[in-house]
């Protein structure tokens, strides 16, 4: 069976909770998307996210198209995880080190989805690893730096 999952960790030169506003902020999203697929979010889109808030937002594979999102984990400062509307799963967990470092673990577990037959069939979870690692270069180089 397929590993289902793609997980990286990075350590990021800032504190939890500056980075935990900057992933609950869905106009932020595009800053930090490493796949370069999302663009905006869309109208009604909540200022910041927190459980079980739905948003949608604008991407580009190719073609364009709208993508609906709910948060499903929350833990202030700590652990942000929605799921798309297939079920999949996007999660970012954040455990800090010191005052102004952070170590954040970034997961993409399509485990959730339905079906994920189709996942392990499509090209989406050989290019995971590489997306999920720009992501966590651009959130460091949003604060300066990653490890």
């Amino acid at each position: 069976m397929p590993r289902r999952s793609v997980t990286v960790t990075a350590t990021v030169h800032a504190p939890a909770a500056k980075i935990f506003d900057l992933l609950t902020a869905p106009s932020k999203h595009p800053l930090v998307d490493g796949s370069g697929s999302v663009r905006a979010p869309l109208p009604g889109a909540p200022g910041r996210l927190e459980h079980g808030s739905a948003f949608g937002m604008d991407m580009k594979i190719g073609l364009p198209y709208r993508i609906e999102n709910t948060v499903v984990e929350f833990e202030e400062d700590r652990l942000i995880a929605w799921r798309h509307l297939n079920g999949h799963r996007r999660r970012r967990r954040l455990t800090p080190l010191r005052e102004d470092v952070t170590e954040v673990t970034e997961t993409f577990d399509r485990s959730t989805a339905r079906p994920p037959l189709l996942f392990d069939l499509s090209p989406v979870p050989r290019r995971k690893r590489a997306s999920t690692k720009r992501s966590l270069d651009r959130l460091g180089d949003l604060f300066g730096a990653t490890a």
